[in-house]
């Protein structure tokens, strides 16, 4: 059990114990001073310390607190603390657990108890609440005096122009980003629609970047989100996706995947092949996971809810790259499962399917995939393997047993996968047999097997 030993400026001089508030104030303790003392402990009377801690628990590291704050069991600051004949002091509910489970000892000496009684350590208390009660208050006027540079700055864009106005986009970014509680400062102030507004056919990149920089982390109204919606600010946004740096390209993508989910949304938004090519450069440039991450989250959103898009998609070249994507032995683990929904979304069109079968690798990559990802994986891939075999079982079931698909649907039927993607792989292996006199297609399994 961690042992605690008082605070160096909890002493005296001479060895004692403080046992004074106005004392530890005057002494510099609470990081004041003998005038201020009385502010304090009257402030601490207005706030809830159980609150007060939850709120600051971000805020206040532990290495700050004095240790006599400290509970030797929990290891979390005392609210109500109490001291036991042995001198040590704990939070009330935790040292009367440990009581409750028979323990009738001092859990910090390990002394035995003859007398369980417990003492309110209120001199303490007042300590504890006084000291979180002084950065409480603290942390509350930082935030208001930040709402209020927040507000500031909006009211400044509404007359900013040129250079001026960058800087006070900058300016509001970086303090949105330090402090995202102002949030709800900005879009009262009419942040949300003067920010969108800023958008246009006019707009430069430079204000436009900052613009979608801000945007993405504000919680949108209505008004703000039809605004957005606007032609001349959608191809805007789809213009810095394509031609801004990776981190407006990531913010770009954002945000319209953020109106996609307004009420408000027009399908054809994205029915726009600039905007997926542009989606596709983001997924193929290796260099910035994030990029592909954020290209792949939208494309995803794209395909699962728009099937006017999906044909769209495969005519601009989704299939191949995304194939080469999979196929990449040091691709990210996280691009595998939105890269396998998106081509199972394609796969339901008949040029999706058509650009799957003519795909050199998308068979023998999904055939990698079976089993090798999470079950959601599996049952993408499987989908995908199962659309192209239906759709020319002669060639690609061939295709699919050479690379070693038997073996893998054997082990999905044997595997703790749901009925639905067990039946699915029992259908396909069926499927794939037809090519195959039976006992070749036994010896298939049991060769690959042993190769796996």
């Amino acid at each position: 059990m961690p042992q605690y030993q008082q605070h160096a400026s909890w002493r005296t001089a001479g060895g004692g114990q403080i046992i004074d508030l106005e004392t530890a104030v005057k002494d510099g303790i609470l990081g004041g001073s003998g005038a201020g003392g009385g502010t304090l402990e009257a402030a601490s009377e207005k706030f809830d310390l159980r609150k007060m801690i939850e709120e600051l628990d971000s805020a206040v590291a532990v290495e700050e607190m004095p240790s006599v704050f400290i509970c030797p069991i929990s290891l979390e600051p005392m609210v109500d603390p109490v001291t036991l004949i042995t001198g040590q002091t704990y939070e009330r509910a935790n040292i009367l657990k440990w009581f409750s489970t028979g323990h009738l000892t001092c859990p910090t000496t390990m002394q035995e108890l003859w007398d369980d009684a417990v003492t309110p350590n209120w001199t303490l208390h007042h300590l504890i609440n006084a000291w979180f009660s002084q950065r409480y208050l603290q942390m509350k006027k930082r935030a208001e005096d930040v709402q209020g540079r927040a507000a500031d700055l909006v009211q400044t864009l509404k007359n900013a122009k040129g250079q001026a106005r960058v800087q006070a986009l900058k300016d509001l970014r970086k303090t949105i980003a330090a402090h995202p509680s102002v949030d709800k400062s900005v879009v009262d102030a009419g942040g949300a629609t003067l920010l969108s507004s800023l958008l246009g056919p006019f707009t430069s990149h430079a204000v436009g970047s900052e613009v979608i920089a801000i945007l993405v982390n504000l919680t949108l109204d209505s008004v703000a989100f039809t605004n957005l919606m606007q032609p001349a600010k959608i191809s805007h946004v789809v213009d810095l996706l394509s031609e801004g740096t990776i981190d407006t390209k990531i913010n770009s993508a954002r945000l319209l995947g953020m109106l996609m989910c307004a009420k408000s949304f027009r399908p054809e938004v994205v029915s726009s092949m600039s905007l997926l090519v542009a989606l596709l450069r983001l997924v193929k440039d290796k260099r910035h996971q994030n990029g592909v991450a954020a290209g792949l989250s939208l494309l995803k959103a794209i395909s699962s809810s728009h099937e006017q898009a999906r044909s769209l998609m495969v005519r601009v070249g989704a299939v191949p790259q995304l194939v080469e994507l999979l196929s990449n032995p040091k691709r990210e683990p996280k691009s595998v499962e939105p890269a396998l929904q998106i081509l199972n979304d394609l796969s339901s069109t008949p040029v999706g399917l058509s650009a799957l079968k003519d795909c050199p690798q998308a068979i023998p990559t999904a055939v990698r995939i079976l089993m090798n990802a999470s079950q959601a994986c599996t049952q993408h891939a499987l989908s995908i393997l199962q659309s192209v075999c239906r759709l020319a079982p002669d060639e690609c079931s061939f295709l699919a047993v050479e690379a070693g698909l038997a073996a893998k649907l054997l082990l999905v039927i044997q595997s703790g996968c749901n009925p639905e993607t067990k039946q699915q792989a029992a259908e396909l292996l069926k499927l794939c047999s037809h090519n195959y006199p039976t006992t070749v297609f036994i010896s298939k399994c049991n060769l690959t097997r042993t190769f796996q």
